[in-house]
């Protein structure tokens, strides 16, 4: 379904409306789109896709298409990976290549740069529950007072917390 037309009773799919948003803004920032990023998984393979991921296209100048040549010439695709695995990809390149090219269905990418960068994203953990007070506190107290473990015993006191101080 293209972004624009509605489904069955006017039911558009919410990845639809983000694609059609986001890919323009990435073809002009990066030249690459958000089906290149959703499907790099699959075309790194298991070897690379939890350590890379790609950042952008440049594509060679287009003097060649106002000269009337109309050959398109394939561009570079900027790799970020992660510390030494960067070499293995390095030495894999030319499979990856072939692969990105399969996935576009022409030779759209003719080298890769690596760039040696973090690509997990930042994990960021909650602050911890506010401490409860008067009744809470004597309740959550009351229902943990029967268990013997004492690690189990802190463990549901630590989710008891953070239940019973949910902001609101």
């Amino acid at each position: 379904m293209k972004a624009g037309k509605t489904g069955r009773k006017g039911v558009v799919q919410i990845s639809e409306v983000a694609n059609a948003l986001v890919d323009p803004v990435l073809a002009r920032r990066a030249g690459i789109d958000t089906m290149l990023l959703g499907s790099w998984d699959e075309i790194a393979g298991e070897a690379f896709a939890d350590c890379s991921r790609p950042e952008k296209i440049a594509w060679p100048r287009r003097g060649a298409e106002m000269a009337g040549e109309g050959e398109n010439r394939p561009g570079t695709l900027t790799v970020a990976c992660e510390g030494a695995r960067a070499l293995f990809l390095a030495h894999a390149e030319g499979e990856l290549i072939a692969r990105i090219n399969a996935f576009f269905g022409f030779p759209a990418i003719g080298r890769i740069r690596i760039v040696q960068k973090p690509v997990a994203p930042i994990v960021r953990r909650r602050p911890p529950a506010r401490a409860l007070t008067g009744e809470p506190a004597r309740k959550l107290a009351d229902m943990v007072s029967g268990i013997e473990d004492d690690r189990l015993k802190a463990a549901l006191a630590r989710l008891g917390t953070a239940v019973l101080s949910a902001r609101r």
